[in-house]
C-alpha cells in the first residue's frame, strides 16, 4: 500500500511516500515560499540504499500548483517512482489541532471537514493550511481515501484534574478552554519504539520532545497523562523563539505599564523570547558556539533551558509514581549532547545516571546513554512523525 504524508503549511508542503507495511521511504520533499517569488521544491528519492536530490526553483503562487508540480515529479517518466496518482491508495494529512471533537486518527469525509472547520479558531495559524491541503489533496488524488491525523489526539486521555485550568467552568464548557498538548505524533512515536526497545507496555515514560518548539509528555502504559503545551504551543519548556511558562502577571504589565498591546504581546513571546531574546539565537549550534566562546548569556540559557527540563521531570515522575525511562527527541534532543548532560546531572536521587562516553557516541538508531545497572533508562530515539502517520493510516485501512 502507497501511503503519501502531507504536512501543509501556511507557505510551505512536507511529503513523504511510503511502501508499507515494509515502511520502506520512497521519496520526500519539501515545497517552500508559496506564494513569493523564487518558491523551492526540494525533491529526495530513495533506492537500493542511495539518495538523489532534485532542486527546483519556480513560480507556485498556491498549494494547487504546488502539490501538482509534486505530482508531475512523482510520476514523471525518468524519475517518476508511480504510475499515475490511482497509485497512491492513501493521504494522511498531518492536523495540528483537533479539539476535543477529534481524539483518533480519522477519516475525512464532508461532515469531518464541517467539524474541521470549527477548530480554526483554536490552531488560527496551522489548522486553515492543514485543510486547504486536504482540498487540494482530494482533487489531485481523487481515488486516494483522505486521513486526518490529529497532533492533539494522543493527549486526549489525560484526565481533566490534568487538563483542566481553575478559571471559572463556563470558559470548558461554552468555549472549550482547557490543555490541549502538542507534539502528539512524536511523543505517541518515540513511546511507542521505547516500549518496542525495553520489552514491556507497562511502562511510566517522560518523553522530552526538544526542536524549535519544545514540550515535554508524561506516558504511563502508552498513554499521556499530562503534557507541558497547554491550549496552544507556547506554555512549558524554554523554546527557540517561545518563552514557555511565565507569570500572567508579566502580560498585565506589559499591556498597563508599559502600552504593549495584545498583538505585540503574542508577537514577543511567541516570536522573539525564548533562547532567541535571552542570546540573539534561535539555534542551539549557535549558542553553543557563543559558550565555548566564553558567553555569559549562552551559559545562563543552558542553566535556564535544562533547569526548566528538570523541574518537569521532577514533577512528571511524581505525576506517574515512579519512572522506567525517560527519552531524548526532536533535532536538539537527539544531537545536543551538552543538553543531555546538563539535565540529567545531579539526578541520581530519581535513578537517572548518564555515562558520558555513551552520551558522547554518534549512533544512529534507538540507544542508551545511562549507566549499566541505572535505575532508569535514558534513551536517545530519533523521531519520525511522518512514519508515524503512515503506520497509524496504514493500521486503520489494512
Amino acid at each position: 500500500m502507497n501511503i503519501f504524508v502531507i504536512n501543509s503549511g501556511s507557505s510551505s508542503i512536507k511529503y513523504r511516500l511510503f511502501q508499507m507495511p515494509s515502511a520502506t521511504l520512497v521519496c520526500s520533499g519539501l515545497v517552500e515560499r508559496i506564494g513569493l517569488e523564487n518558491a523551492t521544491i526540494t525533491h529526495k528519492i530513495y533506492s537500493n540504499g542511495r539518495e538523489e536530490i532534485f532542486n527546483l526553483t519556480l513560480l507556485i503562487p498556491d498549494h494547487e500548483t504546488g502539490l501538482n508540480k509534486v505530482n508531475s515529479l512523482l510520476t514523471d517518466v525518468k524519475i517518476g517512482v508511480i504510475g499515475d496518482t490511482s497509485d497512491i491508495k492513501v493521504v494522511g494529512h498531518r492536523i495540528v489541532h483537533g479539539g476535543e471533537r477529534f481524539s483518533d486518527i480519522t477519516i475525512i469525509t464532508p461532515a469531518v471537514k464541517e467539524d474541521l472547520k470549527q477548530t480554526f479558531s483554536l490552531a488560527p495559524l496551522h489548522n486553515p493550511p492543514g485543510y486547504r491541503g486536504i482540498e487540494v489533496a482530494e482533487k489531485i488524488f481523487a481515488d486516494a481515501t483522505q486521513v486526518a491525523v490529529f497532533d492533539t489526539a494522543f493527549h486526549q486521555t489525560m484526565p481533566p484534574k490534568a487538563y483542566r485550568f481553575a478559571i471559572p467552568n463556563s470558559f470548558y464548557t461554552d468555549h472549550h478552554i482547557r490543555v490541549y498538548g502538542f507534539h502528539g505524533t512524536s511523543h505517541k512515536y518515540v513511546s511507542d519504539q521505547a516500549a518496542n526497545y525495553l520489552h514491556s507496555t507497562d511502562l511510566k515514560l517522560i518523553s522530552i520532545h526538544l526542536g524549535n518548539g519544545c514540550s515535554m509528555t508524561a506516558i504511563k502504559e502508552g498513554k499521556s497523562i499530562d503534557t507541558s503545551m497547554g491550549f496552544g504551543p507556547l506554555s512549558g519548556l524554554i523554546m527557540g523563539t517561545r518563552s514557555g511558562d511565565i507569570d500572567p502577571t508579566v502580560i498585565f504589565h506589559l499591556v498597563n505599564q508599559l502600552g504593549y498591546n495584545m498583538e505585540q504581546v503574542s508577537h514577543l513571546l511567541n516570536k522573539q523570547s525564548g533562547v532567541l531574546g535571552l542570546t540573539g539565537f534561535s539555534d542551539t549550534r549557535d549558542i553553543t558556539t557563543a559558550l565555548n566562546n566564553g558567553d555569559l548569556n549562552a551559559r545562563l540559557t543552558y542553566d535556564m533551558y535544562t533547569y526548566r527540563i528538570k523541574k518537569f521531570i521532577g514533577a512528571y515522575t511524581a505525576v506517574l509514581n515512579g519512572l522506567d525511562a525517560i527519552i531524548f527527541t526532536g533535532g536538539v534532543g537527539e544531537n545536543n549532547v551538552l543538553i543531555r548532560e546538563m539535565v540529567c546531572k545531579d539526578m541520581k536521587y530519581l535513578g537517572l545516571d548518564i555515562d558520558q562516553d555513551k552520551n558522547n557516541m554518534c549512533i544512529t538508531g534507538i540507544r542508551e546513554i545511562n549507566q549499566r545497572g541505572s535505575r532508569v533508562k535514558i534513551l536517545v530515539i530519533p523521531t519520525n512523525e511522518e512514519l508515524e502517520i503512515a503506520n497509524q493510516c496504514f493500521e486503520l485501512l489494512k
